[in-house]
């Protein structure tokens, strides 16, 4: 799948940035969770975003999110896992598939949850950020899944179809990972288990974690005024860049963002 543009966040600031690129006449795939799980949807009521007074962030990201269908945004509903420049494009792992494009825009939002003792040290050796795409190595197994968001619940029911024992933690808030060349157990909420695999299923990595090399400060992404980061081809717009974290500034920076790689695709095109 190669568009112009990848788009990773379907907020406010990903779907201005989304709809900015159809309005350059270039193409544009969003990449995100369902609105559902974004936390601007359970805002019962924002009212400071201007000309929209008491409406809820329901209501705001459902109207975003039909302007860039209507624009003619691509989208598709997964989590990316990593990306990697080749040549002039960039590769973008979502789950079991990849897209490419020749400029990204990262605006995931902020990624809330820290690394947890041993998840570094074994990962890939037992700990996998997608059941989905690594589940089928622990069929038969028995894995623990760690979710924060409704969907880590598909995969856990997916993990279990393909004959997984899963120990399942809703939105635990502590969490150890032994073992030595690969997972041998699992310790949390208090309590400790032997596991193979340990799925943890966050909203977001964070950007570090997807684009190695890339500058932030205060675990928010370093830009200029023109939405670059220091990697050729990236641009980030939104919560991910720093704070005031509202809607306000998340499309402002959304529609700069768009505009700038809509023109850095165009110009290796």
């Amino acid at each position: 799948m190669t568009h112009d543009v990848i788009v990773i966040g379907g907020g406010p600031a990903g779907l201005s940035a989304a709809q900015n690129v159809r309005a350059r006449g270039r193409t544009v795939l969003v990449v995100s969770n369902p609105l559902e799980e974004n936390p601007l949807w359970k805002a019962e009521r924002v009212d400071n975003y201007l000309g929209l007074p008491a409406v809820s962030g329901a209501e705001l990201l459902t109207a975003f999110r039909r302007h860039g269908e209507a624009a003619g945004a691509d989208f598709q509903e997964g989590r990316v896992l990593s990306a990697l420049r080749s040549g002039e494009d960039w590769y973008v792992s979502i789950g079991n598939t990849m897209a490419q494009a020749k400029a990204v825009v990262l605006a995931a939002g902020v990624a809330r949850g820290r690394k947890f003792p041993g998840e570094a040290e074994l990962l890939g050796r037992g700990v996998s950020y997608c059941a989905t795409c690594d589940g089928m190595l622990y069929r038969g197994k028995k894995v623990a899944v760690l979710g924060w968001t409704p969907s880590a619940e598909k995969e856990a029911a997916f993990l279990r179809s393909i004959g997984c024992e899963v120990l399942y933690f809703d939105k635990p808030r502590d969490c150890s990972i032994q073992g030595t060349e690969k997972v041998e157990s699992v310790a949390c909420n208090g309590a400790e288990a032997a596991v193979e695999g340990v799925f943890l299923l966050r909203p977001a990595m964070a950007p570090g974690d997807l684009f190695p090399g890339l500058v932030a400060e205060g675990g928010f992404v370093t830009v200029d005024r023109e939405m670059r980061t220091n990697l050729p081809g990236v641009f980030a717009a939104g919560d991910c860049t720093g704070g005031p974290l509202q809607v306000s500034k998340a499309v402002g920076e959304g529609l700069i963002a768009g505009q700038k790689a809509a023109a850095f695709a165009a110009a290796l095109t």
